[in-house]
């Protein structure tokens, strides 16, 4: 879930603009196929999905750039978003056809030239007042289809433009912003369909996932992931077609709080061709007092397996049941094989490195848990994973308490408990990576903790739907954030790196037996992927919370990511925040590549 910042209300947005590059006319571009889409992660010269890849490995067979070589990798271009729109940079560039499409805070997006970083165009989307994102004006990146790029804005539209000339070739609302509604995240294309979530769970939105035709913005099919509402199908002459409920109505939302049940889906969807599903997490339940939702309060806090064909959910596995945490369940799941080492067979799973603390390790062709285990060191809510039955073993004394039974019986507050992990997760929206050359997880991991107390709330449109307070802290002296590479088999933390504030960018590996990260200190790093061992750095100037990409141009291999400190952390972090409060912002884009001497 995306926590929200109280009366935050943005004003004065430059209006969308475009510009196209002269003389480009004559020149035939190439367009990006379904095939494109499907090979990403094994065609080196190109970056077109978010993910690296269908399934979100962030994997590259690239090796040019490796432990013996790193140490001559330099800055080749940079590029400023400029202006004072700096805040939070969590897009992750793609790159295609000679062009570097980056996103940027406030709703921007940028065509580069990929070898010289000469700005192609831009298009800024005009943003109303009255906006309610609730963790930085951030947006994590575009996709690509045909002749077309396309990517998400703060006020919930979906934008099409000409990848060659940004100018607008369909946009289309998603939901309504007046009712706390946003889009942050990268959409990905599958099947030519572009599937989006939504933001917004912390104003009593229903989330829900959307598949659009990419060529034209129209519905193909809508569903819903709060038990109890409807999900349609489209024909082709738009009209609605019945698709069933989500679920059972009232199963595991007594009462009528499904109605305003949360559960949105803010992060990106991945899909495995290899058992046709997208893959897709969801968010915290509303509101985060627990006592006024009793049951599971399907289908938050959860990752669900959907039917890209008939937008029908498969499977579901939710990893916090009645969350009363504010621990979503967004995270990616990341497809990848590995043999049973009873059985010597190999199995489809998918892995995701839970906001709850948690590393959950699912068979991806119909979501049964087959491991789970912490991958931070300090968990309070829960006592385990029962993973025969598939649900969490709670620490009943660590839920907070009901404001009308307890911490004095007067309806204002309840008790107060302190819970590790903070809500900010054990790890956030930063991507974690997988390499199937070491056969473990790169995972982007922090250390705190929290008091936090429920209180009374009722839902009003527009409104902050919470009904909990809370106060991060940090649990060690020496840091926060841990680089942990883990091993999805055994559970094994086999090296970590840590580092002082909390780590908010994802994480790139590669063949070159590399793993790339960036920190809120500045610095885009690289360790050894097999022994940990910090073998490269470079200080970008201003916070890294964005995912590194690499890709090939003319024979040489070059590294990117965006630079620019915001997101949660400085908005939300508490005494997490106040030891970070000296790192500057920023709004950049950093290209890398070997020095040839």
């Amino acid at each position: 879930m995306e926590q929200l910042r109280k009366g935050w209300r943005l004003s004065g947005m430059v209006g969308a603009v475009a510009f196209a590059v002269a003389g480009m006319g004559g020149v035939q571009a190439k367009e990006v196929t379904d095939t494109d889409i499907l090979n990403d992660a094994e065609n080196t010269s190109q970056v077109v999905t978010h993910g690296l890849g269908t399934k979100g490995q962030r994997y590259s067979p690239l090796a040019q750039i490796n432990a013996s070589t790193v140490k001559d990798l330099v800055p080749v271009w940079s590029f400023s978003f400029g202006g004072e729109k700096q805040r939070g940079q969590q897009s992750q560039p793609l790159v295609h056809d000679g062009k570097m499409f980056v996103t940027a805070s406030y709703s921007r997006i940028f065509a580069l030239d990929v070898k010289t970083g000469e700005k192609l165009w831009k298009y800024e989307h005009r943003l109303p007042d009255g906006i309610m994102p609730c963790c930085d004006v951030v947006n994590r990146g575009a996709a690509i289809y045909g002749n077309l790029v396309i990517f998400g804005t703060l006020d919930a539209q979906l934008v099409a433009l000409d990848k060659d000339s940004g100018k607008v070739v369909w946009k289309e609302k998603i939901a309504d912003y007046k009712a706390g509604y946003s889009l942050t995240a990268a959409p990905q294309i599958v099947k030519g369909m572009v599937i989006t979530g939504n933001s917004g769970g912390e104003f009593g939105i229903v989330g829900r996932v959307d598949a659009r035709d990419a060529k034209t913005g129209k519905l193909v099919w809508t569903r819903p992931v709060v038990e109890g509402h409807m999900g349609y199908k489209y024909d082709k002459d738009g009209k609605q077609v019945d698709n069933g409920i989500s679920g059972t109505t009232n199963a595991t939302w007594p009462g009528d709080l499904w109605k305003t049940g949360g559960a949105a889906p803010w992060l990106s969807a991945y899909y495995d061709p290899d058992v046709n599903l997208i893959f897709i997490g969801t968010g915290n339940p509303a509101p985060w007092n627990s006592h006024l939702r009793p049951g599971d309060n399907l289908y938050s806090a959860s990752t669900v397996a959907i039917d890209p064909d008939t937008g029908k959910i498969v499977w579901h596995y939710q990893t916090t049941p009645h969350d009363g945490w504010d621990f979503d369940g967004v995270n990616e799941f990341v497809s990848f094989e590995y043999k049973d080492p009873k059985s010597g067979k190999m199995v489809k799973a998918g892995g995701k490195a839970d906001r709850n603390g948690f590393f959950f390790v699912n068979d991806r062709t119909n979501g049964k848990l087959l491991n789970a285990f912490p991958f931070v060191k300090q968990i309070d809510w829960a006592k385990g994973i029962d993973v025969a039955k598939g649900r969490p073993i709670y620490n009943d004394d660590k839920r907070p308490g009901n404001p009308f039974t307890d911490g004095g019986g007067d309806g204002k507050k309840g008790k107060t408990v302190f819970n590790a992990p903070s809500f900010l997760g054990g790890k956030n929206q930063m991507p974690m990576a997988y390499s199937p050359a070491t056969n473990l997880f790169y995972v982007p991991a922090n250390e705190w903790g929290m008091d936090i107390w429920n209180e009374p709330v009722t839902y009003k449109k527009g409104a902050a739907y919470l009904g909990a307070g809370f106060t991060i802290k940090t649990v060690a002296d020496d840091h926060i954030g841990a680089r942990r590479a883990i091993d999805p088999v055994t559970g094994k933390i086999v090296w970590e790196i840590k580092n002082n504030a909390p780590l908010w960018g994802g994480v790139l590996t590669t063949k070159g037996g590399l793993v790339f990260w960036g920190t809120p200190e500045g610095f885009l790093k690289a360790a050894d992927a097999k022994t940990g061992k910090e073998v490269w750095s470079f200080q970008t100037g201003s916070g890294v919370v964005a995912p590194p990409i690499t890709y090939e141009l003319d024979g040489e291999q070059y590294v990117a990511v965006a630079s620019g400190w915001g997101g949660a952390v400085p908005l939300w972090g508490g005494e997490v925040a106040k030891k970070v409060n000296f790192l500057e912002q920023g709004g950049s884009v950093w290209v890398f590549k070997l020095h040839k001497s």
